[in-house]
């Protein structure tokens, strides 16, 4: 998820801790972005589905894909998340629950999407069995999460202290087959124009420049602000990449299906 950085309550009373993201914070705006592109790219593939999102946090994924769907079920393990869900969006069916022993029945849903979690499971391989139990035959499990290689290189430890396990493409790719999934596709995101930009702009990452300012207790200068700021959906990109640009992404994402 979200880097380390200090505490910033978000609105309505969901503290930002690092561990999730949450909207509506201009000095977030960078991870949230990042995080929502992914659920703007597999909206499509939810519509008319039944979809749980297991590890809703904040919820406003969930919301995004009840648009779509014909239900969204959500599942997280924090009492504070699963309390500012239902406030927030009364719509959705929220359940507070272990991701490994999902409070649901064998073969109920079409669709579970698990988005910025998997590298916080110490099970993850029994979570990947729970995604299994619970999916009908030929629904699909779309998983995003940071890229071991590009998000702690050169480490076998997470730089995150949120982070339990990070994967790598191939990693990811094993742990899924593994849990009987066929993987469809493995994407990758990236910077589009506008982020390359910006990452030149600011010595050659605005993801560090972020980071550097936050663990120092430095104030931001105005301009890296406005453009963390401005960010959008559109300045991300997803593609789908062969095995050496796959490896330089910054985000997978994984569609696998169940036989």
């Amino acid at each position: 998820m979200t880097e380390p950085q200090e505490t910033i309550a978000a609105e309505p009373g969901l503290a930002l801790t690092g561990e999730r993201t949450v909207p509506g914070i201009p000095e977030e705006n960078y991870w949230f972005r990042r995080h929502e592109v992914a659920y703007e790219h597999i909206a499509d593939r939810c519509a008319g589905r039944d979809v749980l999102e297991a590890g809703s946090g904040e919820g406003y994924g969930a919301a995004m894909l009840a648009a779509v769907a014909r239900s969204v079920t959500c599942v997280d393990y924090d009492q504070s998340a699963v309390d500012h869900t239902r406030r927030t969006y009364p719509d959705l069916v929220v359940h507070r629950a272990n991701l490994i022993d999902l409070p649901l029945p064998d073969s109920s849903v079409d669709v579970v999407v698990n988005f910025q979690v998997i590298e916080h499971l110490w099970d993850q391989a029994r979570f990947i069995d729970e995604c299994r139990r619970v999916l009908r035959p030929g629904g699909e499990l779309f998983i995003s999460t940071p890229n071991r290689i590009t998000f702690s290189p050169g480490r076998d430890t997470p730089l995150n202290p949120f982070h339990t396990r990070e994967l790598d493409p191939a990693e990811l790719t094993e742990l899924l087959v593994a849990g009987g999934f066929a993987v469809s596709t493995m994407l990758g995101l990236h910077h589009a124009a506008r982020l390359t930009r910006l990452d030149v702009k600011w010595g050659g990452s605005i993801i560090d420049a972020q980071i550097g300012r936050a663990l120092a207790g430095e104030p931001w200068p105005d301009d890296l602000a406005a453009d963390v700021a401005a960010i959008t959906t559109d300045d991300f990109t997803i593609r789908p990449d062969d095995d050496t640009a796959l490896d330089a992404c910054l985000d997978l994402l994984a569609i696998a299906t169940r036989p």
